[in-house]
C-alpha cells in the first residue's frame, strides 16, 4: 500500500525545492508524476517557485471546493492516454491551504489507489496556530518528516514570524501571501517569544488593568 506523507518545516526551509528534487528524481527513472498546489497560494500562479531560483508549472490547481480525489484521477487518466504510463506519484505544495475535506481525497488516493501522494507545506500561521490542512496531514499522514532550517541566532527554526513594512505582526487574517509589504522570517521559540513578548502580555491581562 502507498502512503501519504507530510513534509514540513517553517518558512524558508526549502520545502519547494525538496518537492521539485523529489519529482526530479522520480522522472529521472522514467517514472511519471503530477504536481499540484492551491489557488489560495497566488505566488507564482501556476508555478512552484523554489528560493534557488528553480521553478515548475504545476499540472494542475486546486480551488477550496474542489474535489481533489476526482481531478487527480483526470489528469491521471489524461497521462496515461499521451504517454502509456499510469502516474508514479502526487506531489502538493503549500498543502496548508488544503481544506480538510482534500487531506482526505489525498488519503484516499494514497489506499485506494495505491499511488504515493507527498504534500510539503507548514504547520503553524504566524500566531502558532494550525492550518486546518496541516492539522488533518498530522492526524491522518502515514509518514511525517520534518524539514528544518535555522533562525537568525542560530538555533533550529520552528515559528513563523510575520512583518509588514519590516515590523512584526501578532493580528491579522491566517492567510496573507507575500508581497510588496508582508514578508515572513523564521524564527525559533526564544526569539518569537522576544518579538511577541508585548503582544502575549497584553492578550493575557485582565482587562481593565
Amino acid at each position: 500500500m502507498a502512503k501519504l506523507y507530510f513534509r514540513y518545516g517553517a518558512m524558508n526551509s526549502g520545502k519547494s525545492t525538496s518537492m521539485l528534487q523529489a519529482a526530479y528524481n522520480y522522472e529521472e527513472r522514467g517514472h511519471r508524476v503530477l504536481l499540484a498546489k492551491p489557488t489560495v497560494d497566488t505566488k507564482g500562479d501556476r508555478r512552484i517557485l523554489s528560493r534557488l531560483g528553480v521553478s515548475r508549472a504545476v499540472d494542475f490547481l486546486l480551488t477550496p471546493t474542489a474535489d481533489a480525489y476526482a481531478i487527480f484521477q483526470q489528469h491521471r487518466a489524461q497521462v496515461l492516454r499521451t504517454s502509456g504510463l499510469d502516474v508514479s506519484a502526487l506531489l502538493l505544495d503549500e498543502a496548508q491551504f488544503l481544506t480538510e475535506t482534500q487531506v482526505d481525497d489525498l488519503l484516499r488516493i494514497a489506499i485506494l489507489e495505491n499511488i504515493p501522494v507527498l504534500a510539503y507545506g507548514i504547520r503553524t500561521d504566524f500566531q502558532t496556530v494550525a492550518f486546518p490542512g496541516s492539522r488533518r496531514l498530522l492526524e491522518v499522514a502515514h509518514s511525517l518528516e520534518e524539514l528544518k532550517t535555522i533562525c537568525r541566532c542560530g538555533r533550529k527554526a520552528v515559528f513563523n514570524g510575520r512583518k509588514i513594512d519590516g515590523v512584526y505582526i501578532f493580528d491579522g487574517d491566517q492567510v496573507a501571501i507575500d508581497g510588496e509589504e508582508v514578508t515572513y522570517e523564521s524564527l525559533c521559540g526564544s526569539c518569537y517569544l522576544e518579538e511577541s513578548h508585548g503582544v502575549l502580555n497584553n492578550r493575557s491581562r485582565p482587562s481593565g488593568q
